[in-house]
């Protein structure tokens, strides 16, 4: 499933591509990728056609686009131009947004298209007609949520413009590590309430947004603590190395586009991330330490049971802890 990176990457193309144009047309493909949009397709196309897209915002693995109605974004006289409903796309497993020509053709795993207004790029090249929804597995989908104001009143999440407003469906998500807004008080504050494993801890989308599997792998590798570690151990110094190493892994994930295993996982042009070649501890079963290595030692990653997954770690550099205690 993509995580906070992967989203990101798809967020900042879609911006440069969608920000200020008015969706024209809607065609949905199959019916089971608009299964979240309670009212119907033909409901969530009414809605859409004539909106115009003012932002790109994510929170978490969270992504939606703001829509105002075509003649509140012309300008003063008109509505109040702040939106309030949004396009929410959740991409699930294999979920992706594409911009594409209209003379293109269609994906084979095409499930909802979206045409939007003409528009050219600084340089005057016109830009790509369409945005399409390609999903295999069919886990993903798109639908229309409300946006609703932030409790902190904070950008709802990484965008653009910055607006105070979160689409309901992700306003129950923590901050993630790059946001602005993140508390790093706040996170430590209720991490030390908790008891239990600190890659469950990294995992709870309400404690901290964005973290999947195969980053809390790679940031408890390189802030060299065990998976089972006892969050009410952790000490604020622990605690903000672990936050330091998410931040530094993800950062590093985006400058390489995400991580992808095949060709499911793509960004809004098509171009697969290259993260995968940087991964120090997930799906590394048998293969040397990289650290270990540097140091002359022949240490080989290990693979756990977790929460019917499987945590990949360094016996060395994240020793088990007794009971979770450390």
């Amino acid at each position: 499933m993509p995580e906070l990176p992967e989203v990101e990457v798809v967020r900042r193309g879609l911006a440069s591509w969608v920000r200020g144009r008015t969706i024209t047309g809607v065609r949905i493909l199959d019916p089971r990728s608009v299964r979240r949009h309670a009212a119907g397709p033909e409901d969530l196309a009414g809605n859409l056609e004539g909106a115009v897209v003012t932002d790109v915002v994510r929170r978490g693995k969270f992504l939606w686009l703001p829509l105002v109605e075509e003649s509140a974004a012309a300008g003063p006289g008109n509505d109040d131009g702040v939106p309030h409903l949004a396009l929410m796309a959740h991409l699930g497993m294999s979920g992706q947004l594409l911009m594409e020509d209209s003379s293109l053709p269609d994906e084979k795993h095409l499930k909802v298209r979206f045409t939007l207004s003409p528009a050219t790029d600084a340089a005057g090249t016109p830009m790509p007609s369409e945005l399409r929804f390609v999903d295999q597995r069919i886990f993903g989908g798109v639908f229309l949520t409300d946006l609703v104001p932030t409790p902190d009143g904070e950008p709802g999440g990484l965008s653009e413009t910055g607006l105070p407003l979160v689409a309901a469906e992700a306003a129950h998500i923590a901050r993630d590590p790059l946001d602005p807004a993140f508390s790093f008080d706040d996170f430590y504050r209720r991490l030390r309430a908790r008891r239990t494993g600190i890659k469950r801890a990294l995992l709870d989308q309400g404690l901290i947004s964005g973290v999947g599997n195969i980053y809390a792998d790679e940031s408890l590798w390189a802030a060299r603590m065990h998976f089972a570690r006892a969050t009410d151990t952790m000490r604020r110094a622990d605690a903000l190395r672990l936050v330091e190493a998410v931040r530094d892994v993800m950062t590093r994930a985006l400058a390489a586009g995400g991580t992808s295993f095949d060709s499911l996982y793509v960004n809004v042009n098509g171009a697969s991330g290259y993260f995968a070649r940087s991964l120090n501890a997930y799906g590394r079963e048998g293969e040397p330490c990289p650290r270990c290595a540097e140091l002359g030692l022949s240490t080989l990653i290990r693979r756990d049971s977790f929460m019917n997954r499987s945590s990949y770690s360094c016996p060395v550099c994240q020793p088990k802890p007794r009971n979770g205690r450390w």
